[in-house]
């Protein structure tokens, strides 16, 4: 199995193409993964099954890791599963420790890979079945959970991190009503219709928001000045935090519909919960870089767990793989095993290497994608504009969607300007949809009633995590105010 693409040339070379690739779209704002796959399935009608695979698995590892690198240095995610990490990284590169945020990053993203691989390899069957009996009651109570996780690590304040997920709860309403179909807040505009597209709101405000940022915020600040080679020491104390977070990252890959983007938020608010100075993160802490990129990598494998035996997509780029997959003749599920192993074998064998190919790509090239925050302001706001407003676009090929970004990108800009999290905001926009339909389905199935809310195990669970954690980050707000407090004095 480990040695199915090594064996072939052919695959090999797809899958170091296919990386590259990936990597260079994951490091643009504007362009994800997703689109860059879906662009390509069809460029792979002529190809064998086992090549178009190969190709495709492994341009969605690179997209997922290349998001790492402008995230870092220009606090643009190239990919919603960056998102996390722009929290430390960027911190981290203005303060002259670009080499290190990066080096954290692409060593992280590598042992994720490396674990979710096992989990791909060795637990495929039976860890999907698990995730199936997972009901709506127990989504509805994850992402309650998650919304609690997200304000517990927005900063210092609470209260700024709940006002930014409850304005990005409220950007989620627009659109058709899961359940009753009904439209609401579309104020006659039939361009409402559908709501903000994710894609449009995360480039307003993660990458046009810099255009509008006084030059001396954005260009010539952050350059990778120092090594990129971290002594084993350093490794050995963020072993149990690795481990961590790439088991959540696997964990949450596998539920399918919840994404990279939760999984480095689940794994960055563990670490940030069990970390003795939990005030540095958000400041360039290790342990938040190395959370959320180990997390974030690991759901790619995990995400792969259900598309593959149960054929159940486990994410946005998952479905396309799914199409990719009936275009080729072949239907992912348990008889996949029986009826098409050398199509196992080989997927398994691409998303191990393809991890190999992106930690080599990266550590070769970052240096000159790094060039890119040298380059001065009113050379890098076109550029970057323009491929705000070409990704905006080519969504539905309507403006609606670039007028929807510019807006988020004003947004985006005042809300840093009133140091209001954005992460809030972003989490927020992107759950609500998953739990209100998650909701409206749950409510149908017991007529109406609230309580299996708190009867199911999986729920209650949940619920009683969000509870605590809440609790939690309550008293560590408290304690870190008492402290500033103390010290003022003094």
């Amino acid at each position: 199995m480990i040695v199915e693409v090594l064996a072939q040339p052919g695959l090999l070379a797809m899958t170091i193409i296919g990386v590259a690739l990936g990597i260079a779209v994951g490091a643009i704002p504007g362009l994800t993964g997703a689109m860059l796959i879906a662009l390509t399935v069809p460029l792979t009608f002529s190809m064998d099954g086992p090549d178009a695979l190969t190709l495709l698995v492994a341009m969605y590892v690179g997209s997922v890791s290349g998001g790492l690198i402008t995230a870092t240095l220009l606090r643009m995610p190239g990919t919603p599963a960056s998102v996390i990490t722009t929290l430390d990284g960027y911190p981290m590169a203005r303060s002259g420790r670009a080499g290190r945020a990066l080096a954290l990053g692409m060593g992280a993203s590598f042992f994720g890979g490396l674990l979710s691989w096992c989990a791909l390899a060795l637990l495929a069957r039976p860890i999907a079945q698990v995730s199936t009996l997972l009901g709506p009651f127990e989504y509805f109570a994850l992402v309650l959970m998650a919304l609690v996780l997200v304000i517990g690590v927005s900063g210092p304040s609470l209260i700024r991190g709940a006002l930014s997920c409850m304005l990005g709860v409220l950007c989620a309403l627009p659109g058709t009503a899961p359940g009753t179909g009904e439209l609401r807040l579309t104020f006659g505009v039939g361009a409402f219709d559908d709501g903000f597209k994710p894609l449009t709101v995360l480039i307003g405000l993660f990458a046009l928001s810099r255009v509008f940022a006084p030059a001396d915020e954005v260009a010539g600040t952050v350059t990778v000045g120092d090594s990129l080679r971290l002594r084993w020491r350093l490794w050995r104390r963020q072993g149990l935090n690795l481990f961590r977070s790439a088991a959540i990252g696997t964990g949450v890959g596998i539920l399918p519909g919840i994404g990279a983007n939760i999984g480095s938020l689940l794994a960055y608010s563990a670490a940030r919960s069990s970390s003795r100075d939990p005030e540095r993160f958000g400041q360039g802490c290790d342990e938040g870089i190395v959370a959320s990129e180990s997390a974030n990598n690991a759901t790619v494998g995990g995400a792969l767990v259900p598309l593959i035996a149960l054929g159940i997509p486990g994410s946005v780029i998952d479905a396309i793989l799914l199409g990719a997959f009936v275009i080729h003749g072949l239907q992912p599920g348990p008889m996949l095993f029986e009826n098409d192993p050398q199509i196992v074998r080989t997927i398994i064998s691409t998303y191990l290497w393809a991890n190999v190919a992106m930690f080599a790509i990266m550590l070769m090239t970052v240096r000159w994608v790094a060039r890119l925050a040298a380059v001065r302001h009113h050379y890098l706001v076109p550029v970057v504009a323009a491929f705000c407003v070409l990704g905006s676009f080519a969504l539905a090929n309507r403006f609606f969607d670039v007028w929807v970004m510019i807006g988020f990108g004003v947004v985006g800009f005042l809300l840093d300007r009133w140091r209001v999290p954005l992460a809030p905001f972003v989490i927020g926009f992107i759950l609500t949809p998953l739990g209100e339909e998650s909701m409206v389905t749950a409510l149908m199935s017991s007529g109406g009633r609230w309580l299996p809310l708190v009867t199911r195990p999986g729920s209650l669970t949940f619920l009683f995590i969000a509870a605590l954690l809440f609790t939690w980050s309550i008293r560590q707000q408290r304690l870190t105010r008492d402290e500033t407090h103390t010290q003022t004095k003094k």
